[in-house]
């Protein structure tokens, strides 16, 4: 994914209401920006260390600019804006990035699904052939190259992994795409301790059928691409 224009480089001051985060321009000007990521974004960042954000020149947006990468405690970089990771995962498969989701001539995004009406991220299709994909941002790192989701208990994200259950009962084949979005990621795999349940759901998902893949991103002020899988596993 190419950015233009590229992101601008300010420091991050703090993250607070959720979607809020300040920051502080090059020429010292302190800046609000708009932080898209509902999860705690736990390691993530730490005050007064580099960020990036891009601009919206949209009139109607209240504020314009939008927290894209942040830098951990360790010096990683780390991808917090949650809208991307579809596109992502998206692009990669179109460029045979991801071996596993080859094979399919049509990818639609947000299509509606399963008993609650839910919509899946992205759904493949050749013929009758379809292939259910549900993708998740991961970007918690705990030490030694282990990256994990989820960073906060995620009632939608288990709901998800039965959903995806139901898919491969039907017949169908279903995916859990875990995008990584931090440059220090060696492995991937669930933060149990901090979701339980999405953890002994995903165990569940596993044994049933639901293949999980997680890939490695590349990030920088002008392009974030998947470029590396990674091994997946449950400690």
């Amino acid at each position: 994914m190419i950015i233009a224009p590229a992101l601008e480089q300010a420091t991050l001051l703090k993250r607070y209401k959720r979607f809020l985060a300040d920051i502080r321009l090059p020429g010292g000007e302190d800046m609000t920006v708009h932080c898209p990521n509902t999860g705690s974004m736990k390691n993530c960042w730490a005050p007064e260390t580099p960020c990036w954000f891009s601009r919206s020149d949209d009139p109607k947006r209240k504020l314009p600019g939008t927290l894209e990468i942040t830098t951990t405690p360790d010096g990683h970089l780390t991808g917090v804006n949650t809208g991307r990771p579809n596109k992502l995962v998206r692009e990669a498969i179109e460029k045979g990035v991801i071996a596993e989701l080859q094979g399919y001539s049509a990818i639609r995004p947000e299509v509606k699904y399963g008993a609650e009406n839910s919509r899946i991220d992205l759904l493949l299709s050749e013929g009758a052939r379809q292939c259910f994909v549900e993708v998740k941002n991961t970007t918690l790192g705990v030490g030694g190259g282990r990256v994990l989701f989820p960073d906060a208990v995620t009632a939608r994200g288990t709901k998800h992994l039965r959903e995806l259950m139901a898919m491969v009962e039907q017949g169908h084949r279903a995916a859990l795409v875990f995008c990584v979005q931090h440059s220090g990621a060696e492995s991937a795999g669930a933060a149990e301790d901090i979701d339980p349940l999405y953890g002994a759901t995903l165990r569940e998902a596993l044994a049933a059928g639901v293949e999980v893949l997680a890939y490695g991103c590349r990030l920088s002020a002008t392009e974030i691409v998947i470029d590396r899988p990674l091994p997946f596993r449950l400690d």
